[in-house]
């Protein structure tokens, strides 16, 4: 007993259910499914009845979902032991030959340019390269140009304080005097 106590209390702390914790779990559905039932028997109460349902359905999800937990687990062990082969599914004792140089080639594959017409046609038709300037260019001289304005406004980091800006209206208001 003592040792099952020693296994149930370590199986809390490993992922997964353990057979120890399956056995408690089950155990222990079971004494309420009997202590619902005595319950019933000597109160005749629609209560314990619906409680025993309840139980049942809860009882039945666990055991079912402790059961796909270990389906799960075995699936990637044996997923892992296959990742883990050197020599992969379809290989085979033979060798196998090039295909000869006067072999039909498959046809080519039809790109996102091409038509239904063209595809009836089976013709491939590709974009052109674009050897233009990239579409980013213009917005970069845009932003060296406003970054060469705010330079030469003596915004060397990009951050006006809001106090210098008023002494600039300050003086402006002076001199308009």
């Amino acid at each position: 007993m003592a040792s099952f106590l020693e296994e149930l209390w370590n199986s809390i702390f490993t992922p997964g259910p353990t057979p120890t914790l399956l056995v408690a779990t089950n155990a222990a559905f079971a004494t309420l499914q009997l202590l619902l039932l005595v319950l019933l028997i000597a109160t005749y109460s629609l209560h314990f009845l619906v409680l025993s349902i309840l139980c049942g359905g809860l009882w039945y999800s666990i055991n079912w979902f402790a059961t796909e937990i270990a389906r799960e687990q075995q699936a990637q062990k044996a997923k892992e032991k296959k990742e883990k082969s050197p020599e992969p599914d379809n290989a085979s004792d033979t060798e196998t030959e090039a295909p000869p140089p006067d072999a039909p080639t498959k046809p080519a594959p039809v790109t996102a340019t091409t038509t239904s017409a063209e595809l009836g046609q089976s013709q491939k038709h590709e974009r052109p390269k674009d050897s233009s300037p990239s579409l980013l260019e213009p917005k970069m001289a845009e932003s060296t140009e406003a970054l060469r304005r705010r330079r030469s406004l003596g915004e060397s980091s990009g951050y006006v304080s809001t106090d210098s800006e008023w002494e600039k209206v300050s003086e402006g208001e002076e001199k308009g005097k």
